[in-house]
């Protein structure tokens, strides 16, 4: 399988008449789409890596582009960046720390983020993984990698496959851990 370009940066080719005035085939060649990886250097996990990865497994069609910031409060910025770079979809992924700031800090990105994705009504899944949920150094890392696939996975799925997406609906999916199931209702 041919995998994507790690770059998104992708030359215009001109659409010229040929000889008889016809435009050449290649004209008429779908767009790759653009997949926007925002992530931070406070994580400790490389998540972008994780998920361009785990994109690439899931098919072709896309290009990507990764944009890295400081901390999680930076991710809304980068991901508006990302967008007027002309990208379709944009993953946000970020470390909690285990602090009551970290908290703080997370919900002010996450206000942050869901203004952006209003602002420009483009997706952006924001995939945040707080320190606090494993007990130790390997189950977090474990979770990070986890997390960030199945979340690259419904990127790809918003994108190109949405039937897939929709299937899932109401099944209590969880990114990085068991899902819950769906709920069952017991008529008397």
């Amino acid at each position: 399988m041919a995998r994507a370009p790690r770059t998104a940066r992708q030359g215009r080719a001109r659409n010229r008449p040929a000889r008889g005035g016809l435009a050449h085939p290649a004209s008429k060649a779908k767009r790759l789409k653009r997949i926007g990886i925002v992530d931070t250097s406070f994580s400790r996990y490389d998540m972008a890596s994780a998920a361009i990865d785990e994109l690439r497994k899931q098919g072709e069609g896309f290009t990507v582009e990764r944009y890295t910031v400081p901390g999680i409060k930076d991710l809304a910025a980068g991901a508006r960046i990302l967008f007027d770079r002309g990208c379709d979809l944009v993953m946000a992924l970020g470390m909690v720390g285990r602090q009551p700031v970290d908290k703080d800090c997370a919900l002010a990105a996450d206000f942050g983020l869901q203004a952006v994705q209003a602002q420009i009504g483009k997706h952006i899944l924001g995939v945040m993984v707080h320190e606090e949920e494993a007990s130790d150094e390997a189950e977090l890392a474990g979770l990070f990698d986890r997390r960030t696939r199945e979340h690259a996975a419904n990127a790809y799925d918003l994108l190109f496959r949405p039937a897939a997406i929709r299937a899932r609906a109401g099944t209590g999916q969880r990114e990085g851990f068991a899902d819950a199931g769906p709920l069952k209702v017991t008529r008397t």
